[in-house]
């Protein structure tokens, strides 16, 4: 069950994140138009498993597809990265830190729906920690955003804006913890059926897919 922090957001920007990418994410926390906070259960998943997913976000997203779990989709255009999460939000985004514990995003690209187009903004926080429980490691995540939207669309959007970007911040950080729990859970259950779906995509990247089915243990 995912549920959302009641105190402010803070965003963990460890010391060594370098000068001028802290600059960058602290302006959009400073400026944001919206911010969520939400921690998931603890459920089960081997460490170099769930890491490896949050590493190769493109195959991540196949995966994520070949068990149903979400409608997300990630690719590569030159050095960007683009995502269509399947609702309307569609962007580049780039991973700017990375430490045993925590991920680090940048993300920028709009929000289709019934008003304008709402362009803008965002860090995302992904803190994680795996905790063994009877023998077995879980992890526990939160996921921390904040959303920053181009002036010229607040002017547009106005105060009828706001609610609509909070609620739709506060969805894709639960969908989001929610997608991973569903994936990890599905592994943890069946590896061996979880490889054969993938296997059986076509567009799957086969080089990473055999990097995957050496993590799942699997002939």
């Amino acid at each position: 069950m995912t549920r959302s922090l009641a105190a402010e957001p803070a965003l963990p920007l460890p010391a060594q994140v370098p000068a001028k990418e802290r600059h960058r994410l602290e302006e959009i926390v400073k400026r944001a138009f919206a911010s969520t906070q939400m921690t998931f259960e603890a459920y089960p998943v081997r460490p170099e498993i769930f890491e490896y997913l949050l590493d190769h976000p493109e195959f991540a997203s196949h995966v994520t597809r070949a068990l149903h779990a979400a409608r997300y989709r990630i690719w590569r255009e030159g050095d960007a990265l683009w995502l269509d999460d399947g609702w309307g939000v569609r962007g580049t985004f780039a991973i700017v830190y990375v430490e045993p514990g925590l991920r680090l995003m940048h993300a920028q690209g709009a929000y289709q729906s019934a008003l304008p187009d709402i362009k803008g903004r965002a860090v995302v926080a992904l803190a994680y920690k795996f905790e063994p429980v009877a023998g077995r490691p879980q992890v526990s995540t939160t996921l921390t955003s904040f959303v920053q939207i181009d002036s010229t669309v607040v002017r547009t959007i106005g105060r009828m804006g706001g609610p609509l970007v909070q609620k739709k911040a506060d969805r894709e950080a639960r969908q989001l913890l929610k997608v991973f729990a569903r994936v990890s859970r599905a592994i943890d259950d069946n590896p061996a059926d979880v490889y054969a779906r993938l296997r059986e995509r076509p567009d799957m990247p086969r080089a990473e897919l055999e990097e995957f089915r050496k993590l799942l243990r699997v002939p």
